[in-house]
């Protein structure tokens, strides 16, 4: 009984299962079907919709087409257009042109016709002239002979008298002549007179004082004069011809003076002559063999002072010559300011402002150094030191904005680059530093007060600016009351009254600055 159950449950299970399997399939055909069917109809749709598009897209593409063969049609209508007017205009200026030429070769015609009528005409008068002239000819021989009968003198007579009153003539003119050259000579040398002596006076006697020119040597006893001295002056005529310097021998006890402009030679002789009196023995010979030697130890020492300068500023690569050069400046003063001292300061105050302001510190410092150069040589070659220093540092292989930079320093030139103009700026801070300078502070105030003063006593002077340690003064106008033409004579007015009110070094420029300005607000 349970066996059979058993079999029931299991043909009960059996046929579950395979009605359920074929339930599955049919659902699972059922959904086949479905998503066949939705498939069909979204791709029935897809193509609907891309058939569309392409609808949409092809006539699209047929208005562009239209519009761009309308626009093409229009451009060509337009091209043919002007290309008909410019062969019309063309057609027209050929008629013109051919009716010019017309018109030329029918003036040319007339003018050969005119020409061969000319040529015919000048014929016939030359025929006459040549008639005229041997009429001519014959007239004035017998005018000849009759002035000769009248006059009762020969043509080589007269001829003789003539020439005689022509040669007083012409020496009366050449008198005349010569006279107006030679004061127009004299006026000119007059003036190139005035031209060197003011030279001479800015590079010499304005920047020497008597102590810059004077050397005391001490003497043990005032017996040594005699022996300085020599027989019949012997000793002293070859210490001064040794050393290019005068040496001064006066009642001035235990002391001898030696004078002269250049200081190195004077620094030799110095040396030279306190050798003399420590050897003791001073003739001739031994004078011109210390004073070679004083010579050679003088450019070691001055090579030395230049190495040092170099030193102190940093510097280096710089030509053995220009370093001779800067140990020259070491006996060198300006205004009483040792002018190597003066370099040095320059050279690192434009360091500094080079630094600040991001431009090149090494060749700022290297131009500071080298601005005065030409102060070596300034009493050897003819010249501003400006120039001279910027012909030095261009034969020695400096480059050229070094050069610029030294010969724009005292506004010689206009200065072009931003270097030059921090060399302006450093030099006259260096000049102009109180104390740095033989000029009290007290006095420097009062003259550059005086000299602002000067420049306000005109009318028309709004403000007046000293610069540059007094070397400048530079006056702002008032533009409605002084023009163009009346500041030039401002500048020569303010410039006369300086020279005849005011005692001051060197040279002084005056700058007359006249600005209009038109301002508006827009509100």
């Amino acid at each position: 009984m349970r066996s059979d159950n058993l079999i029931i449950y299991i043909g009960l299970a059996a046929l579950g299962a395979a009605a359920f399997f074929v339930l599955g399939y049919l659902i699972r055909k059922y959904q086949a079907k479905r998503k066949v069917k939705n498939a069909e109809e979204n791709a029935r749709k897809t193509l609907e919709t891309a058939a569309s598009e392409a609808e949409k897209i092809r006539h699209a593409a047929e208005l562009q087409a239209k519009d761009l063969l309308l626009k093409m049609r229009t451009e060509f209508e337009n091209e043919s257009k002007a290309r008909r007017q410019e062969l019309t205009t063309l057609e027209k200026r050929l008629m013109q042109k051919e009716e010019n030429i017309d018109r030329k070769v029918d003036i040319i015609d007339r003018k050969d016709k005119d020409i061969e009528r000319r040529e015919h005409s000048l014929v016939e008068k030359e025929k006459t002239m040549h008639s005229k002239e041997r009429e001519l000819a014959t007239l004035i021989q017998e005018e000849k002979e009759k002035l000769q009968k009248v006059s009762g003198i020969t043509r080589d007579e007269a001829k003789h008298i003539l020439l005689r009153r022509l040669e007083d003539e012409v020496k009366q003119e050449a008198a005349i002549m010569v006279k107006k050259s030679e004061d127009e000579a004299r006026e000119k040398a007059d003036k190139e007179a005035r031209k060197i002596i003011g030279l001479a006076i800015q590079r010499c006697a304005a920047e020497h004082t008597v102590e810059t020119t004077v050397s005391v040597v001490n003497l043990p006893s005032d017996e040594m004069k005699g022996r300085i001295i020599g027989r019949e002056g012997r000793n002293i005529r070859a210490l001064e011809i040794a050393t290019g310097i005068d040496v001064i021998i006066d009642d001035t006890p235990e002391a001898v003076i030696l004078s002269g402009f250049d200081p190195v030679k004077r620094e030799i002789a110095k040396m030279a002559l306190e050798r003399l009196i420590e050897d003791g023995r001073i003739h001739p010979g031994r004078i011109e063999e210390v004073v070679e030697k004083a010579k050679k130890e003088m450019e070691n020492t001055m090579r030395e002072e230049g190495e040092k300068a170099l030193f102190d500023v940093g510097l280096h690569g710089i030509h053995p010559e220009i370093v001779k050069l800067l140990g020259r400046l070491r006996y060198r003063t300006s205004y009483g300011q040792n002018v190597l001292q003066h370099s040095k300061e320059v050279a690192h105050l434009m360091g500094v402002m080079a630094s600040e302001l991001k431009l090149d510190f090494n060749l700022a410092k290297r131009i500071g150094l080298l601005h005065d150069i030409g102060k070596a040589v300034s009493h050897e070659v003819e010249g501003t030191h400006a120039k001279l220093g910027s012909d030095l540092a261009r034969k020695f292989g400096e480059s050229e904005n070094i050069c610029h930079a030294i010969e724009a320093h005292h506004q010689d030139i206009e200065p072009r680059t931003l270097l030059a103009v921090l060399a302006q700026a450093a030099d006259a801070i260096s000049a102009a530093r109180p104390g740095a300078r033989r000029e009290t502070l007290e006095t420097y105030v009062k003259r550059l007060e005086k000299l602002e003063s000067i420049a306000d006593s005109f009318k028309g002077v709004e403000k007046a600016y000293a610069i540059q340690a007094g070397r400048e003064i530079r006056v702002m106008v008032q533009p409605d009351k002084i023009t163009d033409a009346q500041a030039a004579v401002l500048a020569r007015d303010i410039t006369k009254k300086i020279e005849e009110g005011l005692e001051y070094p060197g040279q002084i420029k005056v700058t007359v600055i006249r600005e209009t300005r038109a301002i508006e607000y827009a509100k």
